[in-house]
């Protein structure tokens, strides 16, 4: 086949970009750092963020929007906030273009300056916040539990396609609370949806945990997230919750009267994931072959291929397929008949290899007098002839197994990569051989985070929740401590 991949073993980075580009997900674009999503990857994202908008709604959230940009002023009003946004910042400091008297094109109009500068959102808690200032006045305008779905600017040096690009796709949860309580559990509960739905849906194992102080979000009292594995052994956080307490109320002067009668500032979260999770979908599963697509997701869950010579056997195949279409549909089933007369059976085998569709019929005029059908399977590969009385109900619970068997594929890997180290040599060993998840002992310090991650580029990913006590010295400076914390080089 034309479409080549680099396979992991020889360059994991490549093999990835490879799968991006020649799967149909996205392209680089004409803005450095930026991409565009294609309309394959775009059908995959809108999936998930189908699912994720259903499970929003049902723990009671709306959706809202809020603007694209932010009053420079907003930003200093929060001083941890704009101290970890500060260098990802987009400026706008101009609203007019102007023909170059020099003939040089267009040119900025220096006397159309902005009174005050804007910034192109890189999070949206400041611009809510201020909003909410107006819409909270009691504890009757409480709980307040909103979510838009946005675009993100990050002014990224180093970008990768979905992982990592100047700008992004994604949601942000922003909820306001009248006590502390709430809104901690709050942030607990959005970690679960994203747990529930990363695993249920995406097919990825995650551990729950809470960031360590030097990894929280700017401006956030406790940040907990997701960590899932990738193939390679890296970790990749799949998604944030956010306890923000009463900073941005107090930084915004967002209060209202308790229920005693007394004004006291509000309790806040905030939450999201983003296209991100496509990068993470594309590492978990996938193999040299192509993309590896969880049934929940994939934008084609079935792909039908006719087999024939001559018009007449593609009537007969047409009109088969045709009821199991209309089979399949009545059960939800998101199904493809690829019947284009430009491409041969074979070349569109391989492409539906390649973009991961998770079930394969091939039907010929052969079968159909046998009353079968040649069913293929992307996650192992195996083929089977399959009667094609009650095909739909066989193909519905082929679904449900191919989506559980990626779940506890990717589950062996992460639980078979998750390694303790006692000491210094055994860390770096680890780190440097099999990689994955180490769990190691810390000091609880910034300081050792900090030289652990210079010394070997490996982040503290986070302190699971529930996490066992144990009596322990720190793997760097030997010094007490009372748990281990999961360590991993990440993207």
């Amino acid at each position: 086949m034309s479409k080549e991949i680099t396979s992991r073993q020889q360059d994991y980075s490549q093999w990835y970009n490879d799968l991006v580009l020649k799967g149909g997900l996205a392209d680089y674009s004409a803005v450095r750092g930026c991409m565009v999503i294609k309309p394959y990857g775009f059908a995959l994202w809108e999936n998930m963020r189908d699912a994720l908008d259903k499970m929003f709604k049902d723990t009671g959230h709306v959706n809202a929007y809020f603007p694209l940009f932010i009053p420079k002023s907003f930003l200093s009003k929060e001083a941890a906030h704009v101290e970890g946004f500060a260098k990802e910042c987009a400026v706008v400091t101009h609203y007019r273009l102007k023909n170059d008297p020099n003939g040089g094109g267009v040119v900025v109009d220096p006397e159309a300056k902005l009174e005050e500068e804007l910034i192109v959102r890189p999070t949206s808690e400041t611009i809510i916040w201020n909003t909410y200032k107006d819409w909270i006045k009691s504890y009757r305008d409480l709980p307040l539990l909103i979510n838009q779905w946005a675009n993100v600017v990050r002014w990224e040096m180093r970008t990768r396609l979905f992982l990592r690009t100047a700008e992004f796709l994604w949601q942000e949860g922003h909820t306001a609370h009248a006590s502390k309580d709430e809104a901690v559990e709050e942030t607990i509960k959005m970690l679960d949806v994203y747990a529930t739905f990363a695993e249920e849906f995406m097919a990825l194992p995650v551990i729950k945990g809470v960031k360590t102080v030097s990894e929280r979000f700017a401006g956030a009292e406790d940040t907990y997230c997701i960590e899932a594995l990738m193939q390679d052994g890296k970790a990749l956080q799949a998604g944030t919750s956010h306890f923000l307490g009463q900073n941005f109320a107090k930084a915004f002067d967002v209060k209202f009267l308790n229920n005693a009668n007394q004004l006291e500032y509000v309790w806040a979260t905030s939450w999201g994931v983003s296209t991100r999770l496509v990068g993470a979908l594309v590492m978990a599963h996938s193999d040299d072959q192509g993309l590896v697509l969880p049934p929940k997701i994939a934008p084609h869950q079935v792909v039908i291929v006719p087999i024939y010579k001559g018009d007449e056997q593609k009537a007969q195949i047409d009109a088969r397929v045709g009821e199991i279409m209309n089979e399949l549909k009545q059960l939800g089933i998101r199904i493809i008949y690829d019947n284009n007369d430009n491409n041969r059976p074979g070349w569109k085998f391989a492409e539906y290899e390649m973009k991961g569709v998770p079930v394969r019929l091939a039907v010929g005029a052969r079968d159909l007098e046998k009353n079968v059908v040649e069913i293929a399977r992307r996650d192992s590969k195996e083929k089977s002839t399959v009667s094609l009385d009650g095909i739909a109900s066989y193909i519905q619970n082929l679904l449900k197994e191919i989506q559980q068997n990626l779940f506890d594929k990717a589950k062996a890997y992460r639980d078979s990569h998750i390694t303790n180290a006692n000491s210094w040599d055994e860390f770096v060993k680890l780190l440097d051989e099999k990689g994955g998840f180490i769990a190691a002992h810390w000091d609880g310090t910034v300081e050792t985070e900090e030289a652990i991650k210079e010394k070997t580029k490996a982040t503290i990913r986070c302190i699971p929740l529930e996490n066992k006590q144990e009596d322990g010295v720190c793997v760097l400076t030997g010094k007490a401590s009372t748990q281990r914390v999961l360590f991993a080089r990440a993207y």
